[in-house]
């Protein structure tokens, strides 16, 4: 039985072999750089989201604290007037009051949601009043 050599040299290339290597590896360094700078935008992008996100949280957490405490004081004074008005018997006195009231509950403060810049303006705007 004859054994029979093989000759390396047809099949291997030492040279073309270490050229794949760099080249491969000059690929991966260009790629695992393109990777960082996508990830650095992504994180820019998150955290500016993320601060938008909070500044309208804020504006609207801002937005309801205001407008529930406008509506518990306009319910106040309007049941102060129904006192009164039950006290002195003024019956067209009452009747205009509990319709108020009743105008005040039926409308939701979230109407004036709809559009953000008109109530960050408010917001901005000490001397706006909120009527309900």
């Amino acid at each position: 039985m004859a054994i029979k050599k093989v000759v390396l040299n047809e099949f291997f290339n030492p040279t073309e072999c270490l050229q794949q290597i760099v080249s491969a590896y000059t690929q991966y360094k260009i790629i695992a750089e393109q990777e960082k700078t996508q990830r650095r935008e992504i994180d820019a992008w998150e955290e500016t989201t993320i601060a938008q996100i909070n500044a309208q949280r804020d504006l609207l957490i801002a937005y309801l604290e205001r407008s529930f405490d406008e509506r518990a004081e306009n319910f106040r004074a309007l049941f102060a007037v129904v006192d009164q008005a039950l006290i002195s018997g003024n019956n067209e006195q009452l009747a205009l009051t509990l319709n108020s009231i009743t105008e005040i509950a039926k409308a939701s403060p979230f109407k004036e949601l709809a559009n953000l810049a008109s109530v960050r303006a408010a917001l901005d705007n000490p001397e706006h009043e909120w009527e309900f």
